[in-house]
């Protein structure tokens, strides 16, 4: 089954940048929709970006809209998300996933996994 494997995450001050990684194996996600998710201490996880199959269509939360951008090569089976002007409160795991074009993110292309830690300190 497909695996999905974040990396990128780290320790960073208010106001830095993070560029995550999200790469695919055993089976390719090339015609799946890709997105971020984050999830913070005593919350539940949050949507925070998508693009589809194409790289066209591209949606944020609002929350980190103007800082954040979703990027995939499709030829490395590689989504990414570049992360500008941090705060504290993008503090968080930070998961990968993806779905059909039709579908949901109820049923998601594959488990979610371990994620990665980005912390903003003030």
């Amino acid at each position: 089954q497909v695996q999905l494997v974040e990396s990128g995450g780290g320790l960073v001050q208010a106001g830095g940048s993070l560029r995550l990684a999200c790469a695919a194996s055993g089976r390719t996600f090339s015609t799946y929709t890709m997105g971020w998710f984050r999830q913070a201490p005593g919350k539940e996880r949050e949507f925070v970006a998508s693009i589809s199959w194409g790289g066209i269509n591209r949606n944020y939360a609002d929350s980190v809209k103007g800082r954040f951008t979703i990027s995939r090569d499709n030829a490395k089976d590689t989504v990414y998300l570049q992360m500008n002007s941090l705060k504290p409160e993008d503090t968080a795991v930070y998961y990968c996933n993806g779905k059909r074009t039709e579908s949901t993110w109820s049923t998601p292309f594959g488990p979610w996994g371990q994620g990665t830690q980005v912390t903003v300190s003030s």
